[in-house]
């Protein structure tokens, strides 16, 4: 059982602070004390409740990738391997995976800084406010899969988190809703075959004006959608601001 979910946003060691500065501007957090060997992680720390929001840097282009916290790291991977996941590297507490298409994630056991098991009460919903007003949330990290990966890695991790699967709007979009749970996953299917990617999306009450917002922080508009503009962040790593409501997703 997933007990956790991060989403880690993998960002180039060229302009690392200026992208934390941004993603903790934007989300209404503040960072906390870096930590590991090279002082590589920080945590984005919300006005209120647990995190679910985490930083690295990293010697390439970066992305983003999962920690699911859980219970029993070895039971976890054994699962994951089963239903075709990849084991790439196993540290000491923590095993880094890739998923059938090859999509990063970490089973990791369960932080001091999330709840505890035992902690029926949900997580609150925690958006962040513009000083226009507008409202946003980062909830939701998107799946790019190629139409040869579509099916695979839609049952696979439909298969290993055991949450709750929902058709999208248009036919190349699903989502998984997990319970209690700070991240949901939307997938979608490219158009053209390229590796598996992903990209945090956030909600907006006004997608124009959270795009103009973000572009004034350093972030650079990409494209236009039918609800969604998708940008590029500091390090010029791809995500979107969707229609979404904010606070129900």
């Amino acid at each position: 059982m997933i007990r956790w979910t991060w989403a880690f946003l993998d960002r180039p060691a060229a302009g690392f602070d200026d992208c934390v500065r941004f993603w903790a501007t934007v989300t209404g957090s503040t960072v906390s004390e870096p930590r590991g060997a090279q002082s590589e992680f920080v945590t984005l720390l919300p006005a209120t409740g647990p995190a679910w929001l985490k930083m690295q840097r990293v010697g390439g282009d970066g992305g983003v990738h999962l920690d699911l916290d859980v219970d029993d790291v070895a039971a976890a991977v054994a699962t994951a391997t089963d239903l075709g996941a990849r084991v790439v590297t196993v540290e000491r507490d923590y095993t880094v995976l890739e998923s059938p298409a090859g999509q990063t994630f970490c089973f990791t056991p369960m932080h001091a800084d999330a709840p505890a098991p035992e902690d029926a009460t949900p997580p609150p919903v925690v958006v962040s406010t513009a000083p226009d007003g507008t409202v946003t949330r980062l909830d939701q990290i998107c799946l790019d899969l190629s139409p040869a990966d579509i099916a695979t890695d839609t049952a696979f991790w439909r298969a290993l988190t055991g949450w709750t699967h929902q058709p999208g709007r248009r036919p190349e979009f699903s989502r998984l809703r997990g319970p209690d749970q700070p991240l949901h996953l939307l997938l979608q299917r490219l158009d053209e075959a390229r590796p598996a990617g992903a990209h945090p999306d956030l909600a907006s009450s006004d997608i124009a004006a959270t795009a103009a917002w973000h572009e004034s922080l350093g972030a650079t508009r990409v494209a236009d959608g039918e609800r969604w503009i998708v940008l590029r962040d500091p390090g010029s790593a791809v995500y979107c601001v969707t229609g979404r409501d904010p606070y129900t997703g």
